[in-house]
């Protein structure tokens, strides 16, 4: 497939926008963080691969056994280049995990389609969630985060939006069929936006799980409700061990959360979306109070935690996903189209800088594969822009 392809942006104004939000040098955007040096709070490191990456594609005539290649190295602050389209003709890809394979299983935000899809870029549909309400106009509900159960590549928890709320729900992939969904958690409140909707396991079992403020700003402060939040669960639903507040809330005052990664010392780094002022990259501790609604970006004066880099104004970014490759954690833009590459140096961010600016308009969702590339998913047929030649697609970067 053609490589560095510029899709159609729609109108001239929003061209526009997207030069103005996403240029070649350094946007609006301001790091380091005011945040601490210390580790108290910190979620436990991330889980590693379910297997080695990068295997020997075949043996040698001889007796010889394959045996699995180094995984290779990410430098420090890595430049991504684009290598290849990986798959395209997708209806606004949201969701995105690799299996120890190295092929991606990918949910369709409306249509609600569990696609699996190979590093060569053969793609299968496994079947359609059950249950899962497609947001209607310009909502940004229907089938969207999803995780595999650690060490277990036929349990498959999803973040669905139904007709009466937003809820985590499992399956499974035995045999290669999706199963029927079994609710996790149901009752996270829900509204035409500010879903969150990202989950991600912890190296202790524990499930990650972002929730927007469903457009009731008040909720994102309530810590016994589930809106506006991180929650920390047990695979079964229930509130994690350890949980600041004894139930399953681990951070508050959020907005939208719609980035979770953790950095290589266990870190856990969130993408949040502000409302007109300005959108944040935040270092996520047990217990803390990240602002909203009282504070967007950084205050003086506040008791609230300040992200460790914020986009100002908002139209200049809009953070979707998040993935952390070397101290670079990369972010999707969907107003600024372009991917934004944030420099951290432990618990603080630097100046982010834009690439791809313009170039395949909306990105959505970022993660790093086994062979550790970056899968880059665009949004541009979510009715927000005019779609280019056969969007949606999955790109792949390498990092250099």
């Amino acid at each position: 497939m053609l490589t560095r392809r510029t899709l159609l942006l729609g109108s001239s104004a929003a061209a526009l926008g997207a030069a103005v939000g996403c240029s070649a040098d350094p946007v609006p955007a301001t790091g380091p963080s005011a945040a601490d040096g210390s580790t108290s709070g910190s979620t436990p490191l991330p889980p590693g691969p379910a297997s080695p990456a990068g295997r020997s594609a075949s043996a040698t005539p001889t007796r010889t056994t394959p045996s699995p290649s180094p995984t290779p190295r990410v430098p420090r602050h890595p430049t991504p280049v684009l290598d290849d389209v990986v798959a395209d003709g997708l209806d606004v890809p949201w969701g995105l995990v690799f299996l120890a394979s190295g092929d991606a299983l990918v949910g369709e935000r409306g249509t609600a389609r569990l696609r699996r899809v190979t590093p060569g870029g053969r793609t299968r549909t496994l079947g359609e969630v059950a249950g899962v309400v497609a947001p209607t106009g310009l909502g940004e509900g229907g089938l969207l985060g999803l995780a595999l159960a650690p060490g277990d590549e036929e349990t498959l928890f999803a973040h669905i939006t139904t007709a009466d709320d937003d809820r985590v729900v499992r399956m499974s992939l035995r045999g290669g069929r999706l199963g029927r969904p079994r609710v996790v958690l149901a009752g996270i409140p829900t509204s035409t936006h500010h879903h969150g909707g990202r989950l991600l396991f912890d190296r202790g079992g524990r499930l990650l799980v972002s929730t927007g403020d469903a457009e009731q700003r008040d909720l994102a402060q309530d810590r016994g409700s589930l809106a506006g939040k991180i929650l920390r669960l047990r695979p079964d639903g229930r509130a994690a061990a350890g949980n600041p507040f004894g139930n399953r809330t681990w951070s508050y005052g959020h907005r939208n959360v719609e980035g979770l990664a953790f950095d290589d010392a266990g870190r856990l780094w969130a993408t949040e979306f502000g409302d007109k002022e300005a959108d944040e990259l935040n270092l996520v501790r047990a217990g803390r109070d990240y602002g909203w609604p009282d504070v967007e970006g950084r205050a003086e004066g506040s008791r609230s935690t300040a992200p460790a880099a914020t986009w100002s104004p908002t139209s200049t970014c809009s953070p979707a996903g998040v993935a952390i490759a070397g101290s670079t954690a990369f972010v999707g833009a969907l107003q600024g189209r372009c991917l934004f590459a944030v420099p951290l140096d432990g618990t603080r961010a630097g100046r982010p800088r834009a690439w791809f600016a313009g170039e395949h308009g909306r990105l959505r969702t970022v993660a790093l594969a086994p062979d550790r590339t970056l899968w880059v998913t665009t949004s541009n047929t979510d009715g927000r822009v005019d779609p280019g030649r056969d969007d949606d697609k999955i790109l792949r970067l390498r990092l250099t």
